[in-house]
């Protein structure tokens, strides 16, 4: 079927570095009566040359895709940051941060590596909790599990609170990544949320949250929590 390259998304900022207004198109190809994006690329447009540059992207597929721009690393020119939604019950994304450097594009982030360098554990504990294991920040977070509605725990726990069986979670891959000037500097940090799933991907019991902080030679960590849901305070 024929699909037509269309601008997705488009922002003006200085990526190059020369102090000229670049323009920076997010193109990609749609089929009819489909909200899903294939051959997503990002294109710049010199503002002092007019001459182009494509952006490779690794995983060019998917709903959404959105252009941001901004400094992540602190050398006063604005990067390149790439988010599309996968599709899913998972609600994951894919997410690029692209530098203009030694006269090229290249990656800064890449939610893929991201996602297979952090590693977890989630298991059910007795008593309507559940462990979470950070082992990248060697951390571990206790979730109450108590405000679920008693169906769901009946399901897993005997009346005493004992599990019936060993249940193990997961993290999920990226779900979500913000910039963030936390410093209020005109530098921005990366948000990163990942979804922390019981039995089953829709199944959420929180979410891990990682500000992560460019620190000259990778996105390093500066702080990891958990976010968890609230429970109904009339049950």
């Amino acid at each position: 079927m024929y699909r037509q390259r269309q601008v997705v998304d488009m922002k003006r900022g200085n990526v190059i570095g020369d102090g000229s207004l670049d323009t920076v198109y997010l193109t990609a190809e749609k089929t009819a009566d489909s909200p899903y994006w294939v051959n997503i690329a990002a294109v710049v447009q010199d503002g002092r040359t007019n001459q182009y540059t494509q952006i490779p992207i690794k995983e060019n597929s998917g709903y959404n895709p959105t252009l941001f721009l901004g400094d992540f690393t602190g050398d006063k020119v604005e990067d390149i940051m790439v988010v599309m939604d996968t599709g899913g019950s998972g609600g994951m994304i894919t997410a690029y941060v692209f530098s203009y450097r030694g006269g090229q594009f290249g990656p800064l982030f890449d939610s893929g590596v991201f996602s297979d360098q952090w590693k977890y554990r989630v298991f059910y504990l007795d008593q309507y909790k559940a462990q979470v294991n950070s082992y990248n920040l060697k951390q571990k977070f206790i979730i109450d599990l108590s405000t679920k509605d008693k169906e769901y725990l009946s399901e897993i726990y005997y009346p005493n609170g004992k599990l019936k069986a060993p249940i193990q979670g997961f993290v999920s891959s990226l779900s979500g990544l913000y910039p963030v000037d936390f410093d209020r500097n005109g530098v921005y940090e990366l948000l990163a949320y990942q979804n922390i799933a019981g039995r089953y991907n829709a199944d959420r019991l929180g979410y891990v949250q990682t500000t992560l902080k460019w620190n000259g030679r990778e996105f390093g960590a500066e702080v990891q929590n958990v976010v968890i849901f609230g429970g109904d305070i009339r049950g």
